[in-house]
């Protein structure tokens, strides 16, 4: 038994190179680029203005929802009137994202035009009948039936679909047309075309064959067009073809099954791939076949004892570190799996406590890239997001909107800018985020004070002759590594939608490298300023009060056994932005249109409004969500909806702009309801028309759900974590870096590691005690063996059920192609 396939993305996006100059006097260009899942844009970077060669430095991280043909990445130009225009994408193919995984990689950007940009699938039938007329002469004839299509683009906000079906050959050709579906991507059509292919000599009407040969078939095919009707003057948008050779049919007389749509070849071959410049990528694309639980038993078991182990580099937790490329990696899925069993404390609390014994000097404790550090960012990045959202997001909403003058570097001001009124500026922001982050040691989430009590005591007991150390070892997580760099991007840590304007983004990196040296209690404040303007600037901060509230700061979140503040706690904004509603119907006879609103959620209500900062249209207590789920897009022909469940059976009905827009809506929305005592347990996946619910046709508007919902989440753990994906994560890491984990058992079993000096190719592992790395790298081998197997079976079962041409692998999918290949290769080598 196995759950759904999910993929997951991490790509980071470097740099863009030699893009074409822009036509006019300037000659530069401000550039963005997006990522886009097919043509759905699902994250964009910020603007680079002025330069050919941006540089972006961004990350980015998603779950994938659903099936996808192509990663793309698209740079636009933003021009003066604030129009986008393409200059050019890479699309990698899912099936060669392996090819470039974990790897910077140069990229030539391609040509974007409507003959290129492809995306979805169409199901046919086709039959091939011989007809014997009374002279008994044999002709022929086609019938092609146009049943669906699903996963087409939408184009300027609609899509429009038909079909044109033509049946040409050296010397014919004739067309036929679908009718048009209205406002779907995912259109059924289900029209049958019949063409005359081959006639008897007698028939010799004009313009049509007298006769044909049977031969001549080979020489025909059938092409499916499709195509989005559009009003714009320019004509109707091309969406895809497909061409079948009709010789393909001579072995069978009746052929049905999905194909992917392919591009048009437009004739543009005159066109240099280099012309447009190139794009810098590193992509990281993981696709998981999860198991059910007791698959993962042996291996779970033996990373949760992880903390447990003396010493703790020998658990199978550190050793996953040791053999990971980078800790990153390793961090992800170790973090999720430890915070979702509720070990997450402990765990770090052992490595840091190791990571310390390590340290030489107390002023270095905890400044590198360890397992430890990137641990606690990812815990933290989890555990604190509502934190930094009550914390920070009022005032970083105000400077995105107020846009006052902060520049404090004279070579920079703006004429007409005047220098002390800037500094005056900049000092009130400082002053007002410093008080609200010094303020807010309550709300500190708690499995985060738990990390930095542990921080904490070991940094004192190591360095028991320096006084400041139980301060920085805190600080320099909590400011360094969490307010300051929230502060520097808060698109990253979801504080804004989009990336701030280039003002605004100078005003916050000024913020943040003030309250980074605030934060960090160094004896010098001044000499960590590399420019004098910054030096000057902080001697506003100069006073005993900064560093007395720092350290009564840390003191409360690093303190034990806090009490529990939840009977004063403030509602806390999770998550808002725009989405189009359907009207609930709450007037007797209102219309039940579509409408854009804003949208909020705090842990204490789910609201909308017309727009930002209006009163509320609507108000539903979070007591009052009883489920949140998906709604199949046939309801209203319409992507990317969910459905939040109301006391007597009340819908509000609801559209996210993008796929994954929409996964995070449902994932909050579900976590934060996740203990409602009343929530239910079955829901209708479509919704209720015309008298009946389109699912299973129940006339009652008030009929219980035909369908069992997917909420299930543990509800002591904030965050939708499946243990079994991340240990099936950690499986995959595993499997990567066998070699090495063997690398490090031969390190173990040589006699260097017990008596004599460490050979230079071991010296690379923290191998503390080898007897015990052992037996650890002895159970995570054996773990990995026997999960190898089981996905060797799952393979070859699904081998031999899979049927190429299925709706699941369409003909064209070359990685299932390439996946049959491998499999008959390695059928044939066994036999």
């Amino acid at each position: 038994m196995s759950k759904p396939p999910l993929g997951s993305c991490y790509c980071t996006k470097g740099e863009a190179k030699n893009l074409p100059t822009y036509p006019g006097p300037n000659k530069m260009r401000d550039c963005y680029c997006t990522v886009n899942l097919d043509q759905e844009e699902v994250f964009r970077t910020k603007i680079v203005e002025k330069s050919l060669c941006p540089f972006y430095g961004e990350d980015f991280y998603c779950e994938i929802p659903r099936t996808f043909r192509h990663l793309s990445f698209y740079i636009f130009d933003r021009d003066v009137f604030r129009r986008d225009s393409i200059i050019g994408k890479v699309a990698i193919q899912k099936e060669d994202l392996q090819k470039y995984h974990n790897r910077d990689t140069w990229f030539q950007l391609q040509h974007v035009d409507a003959d290129s940009e492809v995306q979805g699938k169409v199901h046919l039938e086709l039959r091939l009948s011989e007809v014997i007329t009374d002279t008994g002469v044999v002709c022929h004839k086609l019938a092609t039936r146009v049943l669906e299509c699903q996963g087409l683009p939408i184009v300027n906000g609609q899509c429009d679909p038909y079909a044109t079906v033509t049946l040409a050959g050296p010397s014919r050709s004739e067309a036929k047309k679908t009718k048009v579906k209205k406002k779907t991507n995912n259109p059924h059509f289900d029209e049958v075309f019949y063409f005359e292919v081959t006639r008897p000599s007698s028939y010799n009407k004009k313009s049509h064959f007298d006769i044909e040969d049977v031969d001549e078939v080979d020489k025909m095919e059938i092409r499916v067009d499709l195509w989005n009707a559009s009003n714009l003057k320019f004509g109707d948008e091309f969406l895809g073809e497909l061409r079948l050779p009709l010789k393909f049919l001579r072995q069978s007389s009746s052929y049905e099954a999905w194909y992917f749509l392919q591009p048009r070849d437009n004739g543009n071959k005159s066109l240099k791939p280099d012309d447009l410049g190139s794009l810098r990528l590193n992509v990281v694309y993981t696709e998981d076949h999860v198991f059910s639980s007791d698959y993962y038993s042996p291996l779970r078991d033996v990373l949760l004892k992880s903390a447990d182990v003396e010493p703790v580099s020998a658990s199978a937790a550190h050793i996953l570190g040791e053999v990971c490329r980078e800790k990153q990696e390793a961090a992800i899925p170790l973090v999720r799996l430890f915070l979702h069993y509720g070990r997450i404390v402990p765990f770090i609390s052992a490595i840091a406590n190791a990571e310390v014994k390590r340290t030489q000097d107390p002023n270095t404790i905890f400044r590198g890239n360890s397992l430890t550090s990137k641990c606690i960012d990812e815990t933290m990045k989890l555990a604190g997001m509502h934190y930094l959202q009550v914390t920070l997001k009022p005032i970083i909403d105000e400077i995105c909107q107020v846009h006052k003058p902060c520049e404090i570097d004279p070579v920079k001001l703006k004429d007409g800018e005047n220098l002390e009124n800037n500094r005056e500026n900049l000092r009130q922001y400082v002053d007002r985020i410093f008080t609200v982050i010094t303020k807010s040691g309550v709300s500190c989430p708690t499995v985060m004070c738990d990390i930095f009590f542990s921080l904490r005591e070991s940094a004192a007991k190591r360095f028991q002759g320096d006084p400041d150390v139980r301060y920085t070892a805190v600080s320099s997580f909590i400011f360094l590594r969490f307010f300051a760099p929230a502060i520097l991007s808060p698109n990253l840590f979801q504080l804004t939608p989009h990336h701030p304007d280039p003002q605004t983004s100078r005003t916050l990196t000024l913020i943040s490298k003030t309250i980074q040296t605030l934060g960090s209690l160094s004896k010098s404040k001044s000499a960590n300023f590399k420019e004098s303007y910054m030096a000057t600037f902080y001697d506003y901060f100069n006073e005993q009060k900064y560093a007395d509230a720092v350290k009564n700061f840390l003191d409360l979140i690093s303190s034990s056994g806090r009490r529990d503040h939840k009977s004063i706690e403030q509602p806390i904004l999770l998550k808002e932005g725009f989405m189009i509603k359907r009207a609930q119907g709450r007037k007797r006879f209102g219309m039940k249109n579509f409408k854009k609103r804003w949208f909020r959620l705090t842990n204490h209500e789910f609201t909308y409004q017309k727009s930002k900062g209006d009163h509320p249209l609507c108000s539903i207590p979070i007591e009052n969500i009883l489920a949140v789920e998906r709604l199949e897009e046939e309801s209203f022909k319409m992507k990317n909806m969910f459905q939040v469940i109301q006391p007597e059976r009340r819908v509000l009905y609801i559209q996210a702009n993008n796929c994954v827009e929409a996964k995070d809506w449902i994932d909050i929305l579900t976590k934060v309801s996740q203990c409602n005592k009343k929530r239910l347990t079955v829901y209708h996946p479509s919704a209720y028309l015309n008298g009946h619910w389109l699912c299973c046709k129940a006339t009652a508007d008030n009929t219980p759900g035909c369908t069992p919902c997917t909420g299930g989440l543990p509800a002591n753990i904030q965050l939708d974590i499946d243990g079994d994906r991340e240990t099936e994560r950690i499986y995959s890491l595993f499997n990567l870096y066998m070699p090495k984990l063997e690398k490090m058992q031969e390190a173990c079993g040589s006699k260097s590691v017990y008596d004599g000096p460490e050979e230079e190719e071991y010296s690379t592992f923290i191998i503390d005690d080898p007897k015990e790395t052992y037996k650890t790298l002895k159970l995570i081998i054996e773990g990995v063996a026997t999960l190898e197997q089981e996905h060797a079976q799952y393979k070859r079962d699904k081998f031999k059920k899979t049927k190429y041409g299925s709706q699941e692998h369409p003909i064209g999918d070359k990685s299932f192609q390439t996946y049959i290949r491998q499999q008959s290769e390695i059928s044939a080598h066994s036999i």
